[in-house]
């Protein structure tokens, strides 16, 4: 399992205050059961918290990333026109494809 960030960390801990404070107020609950649930209710809504904060994405290296951007020496120049015209044209299905996967996920049959 990886570390927790930095970010993971601060909005975890936030909550878990925050939500504690809030929920005592709101309760007002004096006895030690009721604050024991609290604190409990908490710590699981922080953790929760913690964990659905998106992680970075890995940083690339400035070679990778020249490598992706420049074209190779002896590489053959790339009609763009054509692969964007190809890359389109794969995408969008035939009338009678949508037709099939219409009938196929419809539930008038």
């Amino acid at each position: 399992m990886p570390r927790p960030t930095a970010a993971q960390l601060s909005y975890g801990s936030a909550t878990v205050v925050f939500s504690t404070v809030a929920m005592l107020l709101l309760s007002r609950t004096e006895s030690g059961v009721g604050v024991a649930v609290i604190v409990l209710a908490a710590l699981l809504l922080g953790l929760l918290v913690a964990v659905t904060v998106p992680m970075p994405l890995p940083r690339r290296s400035r070679a990778d990333a020249n490598d992706r951007t420049a074209p190779a020496a002896g590489a053959a120049p790339v009609n763009r026109a054509a692969v964007v015209e190809t890359s389109a044209s794969a995408r969008v299905p035939s009338p009678r494809a949508r037709r099939d996967v219409t009938r196929e996920h419809s539930l008038r049959g």
